[in-house]
């Protein structure tokens, strides 16, 4: 079972403080796997935010929603 880790609309204000910053994003894969990778958070919508990656090869989603931070599958923290 996932955990919550806060409440949806925290996340969403504390992503929104990162916009125009550079952050180091933690995603979990499943099945022990995992990538990291830094970038700049370019855009918050209402349902999810993008992160554009520092690295012009990374073949990742580069777009996420506040219930995937939530949930705890993707971690995003100010670098």
């Amino acid at each position: 079972m996932i955990r919550p880790t806060g409440n949806y609309h925290r996340i969403k204000q504390e992503i929104v403080s990162y916009l125009e910053r550079e952050v180091r994003v933690h995603v979990d894969l499943g099945r022990n796997k995992s990538t990291d990778f830094t970038g700049r958070l370019t855009g918050v919508y209402p349902a999810l935010f993008t992160v554009t990656p520092d690295d012009a090869n990374y073949r990742g989603k580069t777009a996420y929603s506040y219930a995937e931070v939530l949930c705890g599958n993707v971690r995003v923290t100010p670098r």
